[in-house]
């Protein structure tokens, strides 16, 4: 079995933070790449909201600079995903989907959230290559100045999402399945009164019409009689909630209702001593690539510490 000291779970920014962080500290790192080597910005065109990169850069090359410089240091790359985990004892046991198991004496956890989307093929098309379609008003909303936007979603996410994107449309239409929406009370008045914001009630989001590869309409069916109806627009963001990557931890680590990871206020330390979470696995609330990465230095950080203060019981492996 293969032995490492820190084994981290899953790229992307968090990822490659810790991996960064912990190879400078000696601590030679084992990455275990994940299912989507990179993670959610390997789908995401232009980035402009980055400290560094004033020209923006392209999500995909970010990844593959972030990953240079955690390899430069000596961080062991590994092309598999993690299928088991045992975090009952020390060291913890990690099963990999093609590289076999490895022990290790900390695991730091940052195996991301994925945007549920409604499973459209030009919906998924669309997004992947920037025409038009997206999960994060926070990272696109700049980039759709003077259109006219849909947001699919009837919770505080959808709301939240539609009033930020006020500021750079010229109106947006929140579309939602029923004809009252799930949000907070105060989250629905912001919304319901806001005169840039309209709904189209009792209706979903069926198709996706684009020319050329850019967004032209969406198509509405209408949730009691089935009618359909194309309705313009030059933007379209879904707002139906996340879903952390966290089966692998059920049962195992505290999580919270929505199967995010509970980590201890102020620190990136789980609920079993040695494992830390970092990213958008334990964060539910800003899911950025700034955000993830800081909490990648905290996980490194915080494994550094502890190992020191909790070296294997043998002493070596």
């Amino acid at each position: 079995m293969q032995h490492a000291k820190v084994l981290i779970l899953g790229s992307g920014p968090a990822g490659y933070t810790a991996a960064l962080y912990s190879a400078r500290a000696g601590l030679d790192p084992v990455l275990v790449r994940g299912p989507l080597p990179g993670g959610q910005l390997t789908l995401t065109t232009d980035v402009e909201n980055y400290p560094g990169f004033p020209e923006g850069v392209m999500g995909p090359e970010m990844m593959e600079i972030f990953e240079k410089q955690a390899l430069r240091f000596g961080t062991k790359l590994i092309e598999s995903w993690g299928t088991a985990v045992d975090l009952s004892k020390r060291p913890f046991i990690v099963t990999t989907s093609s590289a076999g198991d490895f022990s290790c004496d900390s695991l730091i956890i940052s195996t991301g959230a994925e945007a549920r989307w409604l499973g459209l093929d030009n919906e998924t098309r669309l997004a992947q290559s920037g025409g038009g379609v997206s999960a994060c008003a926070t990272c696109d909303g700049f980039f759709y100045k003077g259109k006219d936007l849909v947001v699919v979603g009837g919770g505080d996410t959808a709301m939240e999402e539609a009033i930020f994107l006020t500021k750079f449309a010229t109106k947006v239409t929140i579309v939602h399945r029923r004809e009252s929406l799930r949000a907070s009370k105060i989250m629905q008045d912001r919304a319901l009164n806001h005169e840039k914001i309209e709904f189209q009630w009792n209706s979903q989001v069926v198709d996706v019409l684009d020319d050329e590869g850019q967004i032209r309409a969406v198509v509405l069916e209408d949730t009691r009689s089935g009618e359909r109806k194309d309705f313009d627009c030059g933007g379209l963001f879904i707002a139906i909630g996340h879903k952390p990557n966290t089966e692998l931890f059920e049962g195992q680590l505290k999580m919270d209702d929505s199967k995010y990871v509970t980590t201890r206020p102020g620190t990136t330390f789980t609920s079993t001593e040695g494992v830390f979470a970092c990213g958008d696995v334990q964060d539910s609330v800003y899911r950025q690539a700034v955000t993830a990465a800081g909490t990648g230095c905290m996980a490194a950080i915080d494994a550094e510490r502890w190992l020191e203060s909790n070296p294997p019981a043998n002493g070596t492996h």
